[in-house]
């Protein structure tokens, strides 16, 4: 059943990256830090920060930001999400929030009302300052 191997060796045969899962039906409040692969099909009341991918299952809820390097929702957001790669919104997920992705892809079917932004994840979008006497002479 079991072959002797500490946790570590087994780690060091199969990569490293492995994936933590929030099943269906479990509940979890605070916020995860990882660096593998993350499932979540409960809900959680919290932050994702994560190094890798970020899967939201179809009955996954998530109440807080999620921070990432690529990211599928197939179930509910409702908040910031932040991902350096590729974020794709399936058919069946809802993201109520802000999005920020280097590239995006949306299904026809899914729900998104927030406001995104694209390109650098890291970059703030540059609002052009107008002064009152400009604001004044386009009045006029």
């Amino acid at each position: 059943m079991f072959n002797g191997k500490s946790k570590s060796e087994f780690a060091a045969e199969t990569g490293g990256n492995s994936t933590s899962l929030i099943g269906n039906g479990t509940t979890l409040k605070g916020d995860i830090t990882c660096t593998g692969d993350l499932r979540i099909d409960g809900l959680l009341i919290g932050n994702v920060h994560s190094t890798a991918k970020v899967v939201i299952g179809a009955n996954g809820v998530v109440e807080g930001d999620i921070n990432g390097l690529q990211a599928d929702i197939m179930g509910k957001v409702t908040g910031t999400i932040k991902v350096k790669e590729l974020l794709q919104l399936k058919a069946s997920g809802i993201v109520n929030g802000n999005i920020h992705a280097g590239k995006l892809q949306i299904e026809p079917a899914a729900t998104f009302n927030g406001a995104c932004h694209m390109g650098s994840v890291s970059a703030s979008p540059v609002t052009p300052n107008i002064s009152d006497k400009q604001k004044d002479s386009k009045a006029a």
